[in-house]
């Protein structure tokens, strides 16, 4: 074996080593990214997380495309991003639904902290009071007048149980001493098909959900849940200036598997917030929604607070998932 052998061999065994180096070192994302959304297409939670994925592959070129896993409440797709690989190639988009969720679990298939790296709090959603068009109220007031005079008559659809809208549904039904019926659906557009038939009476959901359906005529939005006025609907009320102290929010989040490097996570958590103060902040204001772009520390600090009111509610309402 030749001296000049051995050098070209060492040559071609550096540039193959060298070109391993080049490809492990590719910035991220270098291939497509899944989103999982845990419920069914055509709701609130599966429009945004849609815009978000379709902002995220434009600005970085790479496609982030949405996979629609629902079951469980959101359980089954929540647990296959907990068990992927924590390459920062599946990612969890989900509402608030999954943290309130395994508080209701006798026997959660995940923790909500432990098994997910928060990247970012992509939106807090006002929920809208909607109505069947054929019930006989026009606010708040009105329509706390019609359940007392008609005790367990009355019907209030929940997309999910132990979902945003649950919560404020139960809250609604505790602070004003009403008696109705919950109805629980497996999402939001099975409760909004039935309540555009008028088999249910009542849904409180985020305002994206119903505007459409507002402006359409065909259900009335009577009030929103946040503290204040939402400014794309200035003329609709809120709970609360019939219920003094009564508020709800819905909200969307970006999750990636625990163990995800920071490097990944603050990446993804830059390339959200860019995108949400671009033209996507102006269809999601404009829908009724709120930004409030921060730090994956922010959004693990917001999450730990939400889900101790939540807990309250939960738990003197007796709300439980089988």
């Amino acid at each position: 074996m030749t001296l000049k052998f051995i050098a070209r061999t060492l040559l071609a065994v550096g540039f193959v080593a060298l070109g391993t180096t080049v490809s492990h070192a590719q910035p991220y994302p270098n291939k497509q990214v899944r989103v999982i959304i845990p419920f069914p297409p055509g709701g609130t939670l599966d429009t945004v997380g849609r815009l978000l994925a379709q902002k995220l592959g434009d600005q970085t070129g790479q496609v982030f495309v949405v996979e629609n896993r629902p079951g469980g409440n959101g359980t089954i797709g929540a647990d296959a991003v907990a068990k992927a690989t924590a390459d920062g190639y599946t990612l969890l988009f989900n509402a608030s639904t999954f943290t309130t969720s395994t508080i209701a679990l006798k026997s959660p298939p995940y923790d909500a902290v432990k098994d997910f790296a928060p990247i970012a709090l992509v939106a807090k959603a006002p929920l809208a009071v909607a109505v069947a068009k054929e019930l006989p109220v026009t606010d708040v007031k009105s329509r706390i007048a019609h359940a007392k005079a008609n005790p367990g008559k009355l019907s209030f659809a929940v997309g999910s149980v132990a979902s945003a809208g649950h919560l404020a549904t139960e809250q609604l039904r505790r602070s004003a001493g009403l008696d109705f019926l919950i109805v629980p659906y497996k999402g939001s557009t099975p409760a909004y098909q039935d309540l555009l038939g008028n088999r249910i009476t009542g849904f409180i959901d985020p305002i994206l959900g119903s505007a459409g359906y507002a402006k359409a005529g065909q259900l009335k939005v009577i009030a929103v849940t946040s503290a204040k006025r939402v400014p794309s609907m200035p003329d609709i009320p809120t709970v609360g200036e019939s219920v003094p102290g009564y508020e709800a929010l819905s909200w969307y989040g970006l999750w990636a598997p625990a163990k995800t490097a920071a490097d990944i996570v603050q990446k993804l958590n830059a390339e959200t917030n860019k995108a949400l103060a671009g033209d996507m902040k102006d269809r999601l204001l404009g829908n009724g929604l709120i930004i409030e772009a921060g730090s994956p520390d922010d959004f693990a600090k917001f999450q730990r607070d939400d889900t101790a009111r939540a807990m309250k509610i939960i738990n003197e309402g007796g709300i439980k998932l089988e």
